[in-house]
C-alpha cells in the first residue's frame, strides 16, 4: 500500500492540488486560466490513479492495457510480487 501512496505521479498531483486550493483563497477571479488549471490537475490525477490500478492488476496477474506505462512489464511485476510474498 506504501507503494501507492507515495508515488511521484500520485504525490505530484496531491501538491498540484493543494498549491490551486491556495490560490483561491487569495480571492484571485475565477479566469478561463485558473479553469485550465483544475482541469490540468485533473487529468494528472486522473492517470496517477490509473497508473496505481494497472500496478495492482498486474501483480495480481491480469494483463495491462496497451496504453498503460507498465504494459509488457506484467510478468516482471507479477514475479516481484510473488518474491515479496514468499519471504
Amino acid at each position: 500500500m506504501r507503494k501507492y501512496l507515495f508515488g511521484t505521479g500520485l504525490l505530484g498531483a496531491v501538491t498540484g492540488g493543494v498549491t490551486l486550493l491556495r490560490a483561491l483563497r487569495n480571492d484571485a477571479p475565477f479566469t478561463w486560466r485558473v479553469a485550465i488549471a483544475w482541469l490540468s490537475w485533473a487529468i494528472s490525477l486522473t492517470l496517477a490513479i490509473g497508473a496505481i490500478v494497472d500496478t495492482r492488476n498486474a501483480g495480481r496477474g491480469h494483463i495491462a492495457p496497451p496504453d498503460s506505462p507498465i504494459a509488457g512489464h506484467e510478468e516482471k511485476i507479477l514475479q516481484k510480487r510473488l518474491k515479496n510474498q514468499s519471504r
